[in-house]
């Protein structure tokens, strides 16, 4: 079965409920269904669970009620309501997953074989994995190598099965058929994950390959890499220490990287719904996976599940190598939940502990310059660059951050210096060309370049309201206001909510002589900023422009005089 098909089969479970409704007590279950939309677990689990205590067979709440338990982490209580759907005679992946998920906890390799063989698993693209690793758990490892050859042969799942292959190698003790496969000697190249670099360097370690082990990480992330844990494994192997094979353990661990794995594969392409119970599984079965619990709450940050987020984050040990990567999605799920200073603390004790780690500065950076704190910005942008240059290791990124930073401080100069760095490193960056050159407009310099620039842009991002608008500004600049009004008009499709844009339109409306629509759109411009306010409009310029109009707002102002445009309005 393709991912395609297997997604689509599993999106059923997360879209069911609806007809139950008609059986169910009305109140509590839409009540249910509501919370269940809105990403509210917690209380979905409580209204389904009084539904069940008068209708206690309904299979759809029932199935709805299993999925919410797992959404929580709390598996004990999604296992209790699927025995019962079983008892009911219900068949549901959603329901057979926290049964899976039991019967590996209690390393019921028999029963766990059992209920894959009678099609009772968690869906084709786990089961043939999860039945390899209760096979090894059996001590049967050749009919869990068959089955994972199987597995590899089918379309879209070759790299998937040959890292589970090299993690149960390496679990028996043959070692170096493990490093065979990681390396891509006798299965062909695998893709490389950060695990698996891991996983191959213990590998490696135990074989007493201490050279290849460190050119193993060297090759995919640098020798002076800021990561604590690959540079606590890096510093290991330097002191000559042979490193133990850790990344599985045995079987019950093996079935747990089956959904973790999964679950990573799968944030691309799959409802966050499915990823967060892959991610639950993982994390039940070994509550140590570190890693399944960080998938679990960077998937409930993007559901907008913040509250549940920053409760996943702070599972995360402070010991931990990825300790930082939890406490940077706190922060960051801290911040988008209007808590900006408690983010700024977060950050601020991670910068103090890791000073080397590049990503903790640059969030600062993007944290304060989202409140207008344009100097502390720059500040913690400067750290980062630093750390980065050192490294020989620039960054576009950080530059044009920083160089935003300046602008809005307006420090052109510094600014101008940070865009055209940024440029140096990525030539044809829509974002920093559009951004340069837009600003280069409003400054009223260069302008045949900043055409030029903006013009790259859209023929990057065509449907980019923002860059459209920016290249419907140059041209109204430039004085060719014909060529601008489609530009404009376009941008407006792609934005029509925008004030900013509709104020351009209104500029250039004007300046083709169409000043009744120039009224229209200027006040329409007003009206949004309104609703949706724009620290890029100046609401009391576009009121002048109602009451005098734009040529004497112009005069005002000291600027050009518009190349006049009669249309008798």
């Amino acid at each position: 079965m393709t991912h395609r098909r297997f997604l689509a089969a599993l999106a059923v479970f997360v879209t069911l409920g609806t007809q139950g409704a008609a059986q169910a007590p009305s109140g509590a279950y839409l009540a249910a269904q509501n919370a269940r939309a809105q990403g509210d677990f917690a209380a979905a689990a409580q209204y389904y669970a009084q539904v069940l205590t008068r209708d206690p067979g309904n299979v759809e709440v029932l199935e709805n009620a299993a999925f919410a338990y797992m959404a929580l982490g709390q598996v004990d209580r999604a296992a209790a309501v699927a025995r019962k759907m079983e008892a009911e005679g219900a068949q549901s992946q959603i329901a057979q997953i926290p049964l899976i998920v039991e019967a590996a906890r209690n390393e019921d390799w028999a029963g766990l074989l059992e209920r894959i063989e009678a099609g009772r698993g968690a869906g084709e693209l786990a089961d043939g994995m999860v039945a390899a690793w209760a096979e090894l758990g059996r001590g049967d490892m050749s009919a869990a190598l068959k089955r994972i050859d199987a597995l590899a042969e089918e379309k879209g799942l070759r790299n998937f099965a040959l890292y589970h292959k090299a993690l149960a190698l390496a679990v028996v003790g043959d070692f170096e058929a493990a490093d065979r496969v990681f390396s891509g000697e006798s299965d062909g190249q695998v893709q490389r994950t950060r695990s698996g670099v891991v996983a191959w360097a213990q590998v490696l370690s135990q074989l007493g390959e201490t050279d290849r082990a460190l050119s193993v990480l060297d090759d995919t992330f640098g020798s002076t890499t800021p990561d604590p844990g690959i540079a606590a494994l890096r510093a290991r192997l330097e002191a000559g220490e042979t490193v133990s094979f850790t990344t599985v353990e045995g079987p019950r661990d093996g079935v747990a990287e089956v959904f973790f794995s999964l679950a990573r594969a799968l944030m691309q392409e799959a409802n966050d719904e499915v990823v967060l119970i892959y991610a639950r599984a993982a994390e039940a079965i070994d509550p140590d996976h570190v890693q399944a619990t960080i998938t679990a709450a960077e998937t409930l940050a993007s559901m907008e599940r913040y509250a549940l987020a920053i409760e996943a984050y702070a599972n995360v040990p402070r010991d931990d190598p990825a300790f930082y990567i939890a406490e940077l999605g706190r922060a960051e799920a801290l911040r988008a939940t209007g808590k900006p200073d408690a983010a700024a603390e977060v950050l601020a004790q991670l910068a103090a502990r890791f000073p080397e780690i590049v990503e903790i500065h640059v969030a600062a950076g993007d944290l304060y310059r989202e409140q207008e704190k344009y100097k502390e910005a720059i500040a913690a942008y400067d750290r980062a660059i630093a750390l980065l240059e050192e490294h020989d290791n620039p960054n576009w990124f950080a530059y044009y951050v920083r160089g935003i930073a300046h602008e809005r401080l307006d420090n052109w100069s510094r600014a101008e210096a940070d865009f055209r760095r940024a440029l140096e490193l990525n030539p044809d960056h829509p974002q920093v060309l559009n951004y340069l050159g837009y600003t280069m407009v409003e400054k009223g310099v260069n302008l045949d370049e900043a055409l030029g620039m903006i013009e790259r842009a859209v023929a990057a991002r065509p449907d980019s309201g923002y860059i459209v608008d920016s290249l419907g500004w140059v041209l109204y600049r430039l004085g060719r206001y014909d060529e601008a009004v489609g530009q404009m008009e376009r941008a407006a499709e792609l934005m029509p909510t925008d004030p900013v844009v509709n104020d351009h339109l209104g500029d250039v409306l004007w300046a083709v002589g169409r000043k009744t629509e120039a009224r229209f759109q200027w006040k329409r411009a007003l009206s949004l900023h309104k609703t949706t306010p724009s620290p890029d409009l100046d609401a009391e310029r576009v009121r002048r422009k109602l009451e005098v109009g734009l040529d004497q707002v112009l005069r005002e102002e000291g600027a050009e005089p518009l190349r006049m445009v009669d249309d008798g309005g």
